[in-house]
């Protein structure tokens, strides 16, 4: 069995989106005090390694508590997009050269690279981001989900958040961001588990995604 973890460990100087407060750990209870440990946690439901569902855009939509447990595990591909400059669109080409395997895929999950800038400047610079013909291979095919090892599937200037309006508008799908490890996936179909926290009315949350081979 082989299992790499794809997620970035939560802590208080981790990047987060612009506007958002980073996470507070505070101790709650300490050994010292009283006989075991206990952390207060502070953040948003959309820090670190998360996951987005239709209901983070759209009042009417799908949260994540709402999904059955089986919408979070499923066969990933990850797309190799690591030779795009900053500001490049991801293109339809990029999918196509893996044939039937992003077909077959439930989770397309695009790696740029960009988990080797986590806690620096430049994570937040103009990554790469798919095109309207992407998210129609994405919804046409039917997939679970998507996923990136960037901070947004928009970029950071549309305030309008295109690409999340055209995926939760009419489709039961999710969206992932920061996650990290993509280069050890190879190119070929692995089992991935993106489990996020249950919580009522979930616009969003913290996931533990790993990759996962018998």
């Amino acid at each position: 069995m082989k299992v790499i973890d794809l997620t970035h460990v939560i802590s208080e100087d981790m990047p987060v989106y612009p506007g958002t407060e980073p996470p507070i750990l505070a101790p709650a209870n300490t050994y010292e005090k009283d006989g075991f440990k206990e952390t207060l946690m502070t953040m948003f439901s959309h820090t670190g390694t998360h996951m987005d569902p239709p209901g983070h855009l759209f009042a009417d939509r799908t949260m994540l508590d709402e999904f059955p447990a089986e919408h979070f595990v499923g066969k990933a591909l990850v797309i190799d997009c690591r030779d795009l400059k900053e500001g490049d669109l991801i293109t339809i080409d990029k999918v196509k050269q893996y044939g039937e395997k992003a077909e077959k895929a439930d989770y397309l999950l695009f790696n740029l690279g960009w988990d080797k800038r986590w806690g620096t400047d430049d994570y937040f610079k103009d990554y790469p981001y798919i095109d309207n013909d992407v998210v129609e291979f994405i919804l046409s095919t039917n997939k679970k989900g998507i996923g990136f090892d960037v901070i947004g599937v928009d970029p950071i200037p549309d305030e309008n958040l295109t690409i999340h309006k055209q995926l939760f508008k009419e489709h039961e799908i999710v969206n992932i961001e920061n996650l990290m490890n993509l280069d050890q996936c190879g190119d070929d179909l692995f089992w991935f588990f993106c489990l996020p926290l249950k919580y009522i009315k979930a616009d969003g949350a913290p996931i533990r995604a790993i990759a996962f081979w018998e």
